[in-house]
């Protein structure tokens, strides 16, 4: 029987538009944003059973369900509830259907398992039954009844009424050889999610779990989360190029912030000794394995500490995480077994560099000198950077050999003075600043600093990036008045760090790649987008 969808039914489902007579084999167009594609088979069959339910006066988009367990409560449960033929009621979507004569076997879940179901005419009711004709795989159903255990040992609702709750028009993924297409899970995650469920949950679920229990920690420390503008008249607080919007009504361009850590700073001039904010954070730059534009990171700021403090909490904070997570301070990453148990190793950078790429930076004092030795060695160097973003980079170098001792907890320590210009210099070495980053795995998980709170040295350093800016440099920091306003009123020491919470769920997830513990990544164009 072919599929006639004819006026006044025409049905609109998000920019998709049906009104159309179809003839025997006739495939219907439909159109989106002004492109004709081809009605798949399948889909044609789909609307058919949804104009048959309609006109059986079935509403297949009901409001509301009764739900009385979920799944897994019922099985839980099983015992007690088959003994008293308990009457419950579950929902769940049809992921197998199988019919045979008079009886019909279905198996559905919802978030929590999986439960087989078991029809019979006679129970049901010949209309009832019928329309389980009008069931596809995907959809949505409420089902009634007792649980029973069938002659082969499967638990099961014996269904007494049902009801369609929500009809599914698109096939779903093919259950058992999953969404295979790496690219095509990131960007149908919903795909994913039904296709290869408990896997990409499990990761999700680690994800959710590391926040929870970050949170758990710094509140245990006297913390208190705050929340600050995401849109911003300046940005600032890390060297980044960012997103830019316009308001209409002010007439006025904003930014989408970078970093939190020049507002949460200004909490620390009014007053809270321990603040933190898990929050996005938005940098126009790179798509790679361990970068997207827009990412989750913990910031979070301690008076009259310093970064010594800071790496203490952190690597107490990632080993509690840990602990929570996983059960155990010794996990495994891509491979490699790391130990996140107190103390992580401390390596000053520059010792590191020389250590494992070759070059002694103290013996190149400024940049044309330490580009020539970059270059000699087979590294780029970029002319518009300078001498300390060439550090910075030879860094990343290092971490790119990929070397069995770097993948382990690290701390590297101690960086240039002219990349960090919101920390205070070293006390013991002044072309450094008390500075560290923490390295997990090879990831660079996270930035922190003895903050800079001397205002009219914090002014000198902004002016200096200005002129890096000037020369070509477009990361480098702007100058924030309003800033060192806060500042000049006074701002007690301070220590202060930033957490990457994605590569920390990576990290607890064992996923290669930041796209898989990010529910909707930024990802390119399609052919078909372009």
């Amino acid at each position: 029987m072919p599929l006639t969808v004819e006026s006044p039914h025409t049905y609109q489902y998000k920019h998709i538009n049906v009104g159309t007579s179809l003839q025997p084999g006739e495939d219907a167009p439909i159109y989106v944003e002004g492109k004709t594609f081809r009605m798949p088979e399948e889909r044609e069959i789909r609307l058919q059973r949804l104009h048959a339910l309609r006109e059986q006066n079935i509403n297949p988009y009901p409001n509301s369900v009764e739900r009385t367990h979920t799944i897994q409560e019922a099985l839980e449960h099983f015992d007690e509830f088959a003994s008293e033929a308990k009457d419950i009621t579950l929902v769940g979507r049809v992921r197998l259907l199988r019919e045979m004569g008079k009886a019909a076997f279905a198996k559905i879940e919802d978030g929590t398992t999986s439960i087989q179901v078991y029809f019979r005419v006679n129970d049901v009711g010949q209309e009832s039954y019928r329309a389980l004709k009008l069931l596809d795989l995907g959809d949505f159903v409420e089902a009634s009844g007792f649980l029973f255990v069938t002659r082969t040992g499967e638990r099961t609702l014996h269904v007494k009424r049902w009801r369609m709750i929500s009809k599914g028009l698109l096939p779903l993924p093919e259950k058992y050889h999953g969404l295979e297409d790496k690219e095509m899970r990131q960007r149908k995650r919903y795909l994913d999610l039904i296709a290869n469920g408990d896997e990409v949950k499990r990761v999700f679920e680690t994800r959710s779990r590391v926040i929870s229990a970050m949170r758990r920690f710094l509140e245990s420390q006297g913390y208190l989360e705050f929340e600050t503008p995401m849109l911003q008249p300046l940005y600032g607080g890390a060297t980044a190029r960012p997103f830019t919007t316009h308001h209409n009504t002010l007439d006025r361009n904003l930014y989408l912030r970078i970093a939190t850590e020049l507002y949460l700073k200004r909490l620390i001039v009014g007053g809270f000794e321990r603040v933190y904010e898990i929050g996005r954070n938005f940098r126009n730059e790179g798509i790679d394995r361990s970068h997207n534009p827009e990412f989750t990171v913990m910031e979070c700021y301690q008076a009259y500490a310093d970064y010594e403090d800071m790496m203490k909490l952190v690597e107490e904070m990632v080993a509690f995480i840990a602990r929570e997570v996983k059960g155990t301070t010794v996990i495994t990453y891509q491979g490699t077994e790391i130990d996140l148990a107190p103390p992580w190793r401390r390596i000053p950078l520059l010792e590191a560099i020389h250590i494992y790429t070759g070059i002694d930076v103290n013996a190149y004092p400024d940049r044309d000198s330490l580009a020539t030795a970059m270059r000699a060695q087979g590294y780029e160097a970029d002319p518009k950077y300078g001498r300390g973003r060439l550090i910075d980079d030879l860094k990343s170098e290092m971490f790119r050999k990929g070397l069995p001792e770097l993948k382990q907890a690290i701390f590297l320590i101690d960086y240039p003075l002219d990349i960090s210009p919101l920390t205070k210099q070293h006390r013991e070495h002044p072309e450094l600043v008390e500075r560290f980053q923490p390295f997990l795995g090879g990831l660079e998980s996270g930035n922190a600093f003895t903050e800079l709170n001397d205002p009219l040295d914090q002014r000198a350093r902004f002016e200096d990036q200005m002129r890096q800016r000037a020369q070509g440099d477009d990361e480098a920091q702007v100058l924030d008045e309003d800033f060192l306003e806060a500042l000049e009123i006074g701002m007690p020491p301070t220590g202060g760090v930033g957490i990457g919470v994605d590569r920390l769920a990576m990290l607890m997830a064992d996923q290669e790649s930041i796209r898989d513990v990010i529910l909707f990544p930024t990802l390119r164009k399609t052919a078909e987008e372009e």
